[in-house]
């Protein structure tokens, strides 16, 4: 039986399912500070165990995004995306003011796209808005990481 729970992800949970989806590995610190600074998290139990989460990180005023939503492989093609996803979107709504509007954005990973599109969002570039920028702030110097 599927479970989500709300703002219960802990930092094993976090990155057990970051390394079940073959993601970067994270200092601990790293991965404490994340979960910690999120506004809001999902995780998805499958008869108790873990098997996906996201996060909403941002100012909860005028932008927030959609961080780290990952289902492991084998529990993949079950709804379980979607329905992190529609949670997560859900809380932006609870908490954007009356009269106004946030922005709800994310990077996804490549091959992706479909998933979100097809769930409200809009693949950029577009006439008016141009593509998604990155770069990756990194301590060691490993320049070459920073298209992967």
């Amino acid at each position: 039986m599927l479970e989500l729970k709300e703002n219960v992800l802990d930092t094993d949970t976090y990155l057990y399912l970051r390394k079940k989806v073959g993601w970067i590995k994270l200092t601990d610190k790293q991965a404490e500070q994340a979960v910690n600074n999120s506004l809001f998290t999902v995780c998805a139990y499958l008869d108790g165990e873990p098997v996906g989460m996201g996060r909403v990180i941002g100012d909860g005023a005028v932008i927030s995004y959609i961080q780290d939503l990952v289902v492991i492989p084998e529990a993949q093609k079950k709804g379980i995306g979607r329905r992190i996803l529609l949670r997560l979107k859900r809380f932006v709504e609870e908490i954007t003011e009356p009269g106004s509007r946030m922005m709800l954005c994310l990077m996804c990973a490549k091959g992706r796209e479909k998933f979100y599109i097809d769930n409200g969002f809009t693949a950029r570039p577009t006439d008016k808005l141009g593509p998604g920028m990155i770069i990756y702030i990194d301590k060691d110097g490993d320049r070459e990481s920073q298209t992967t």
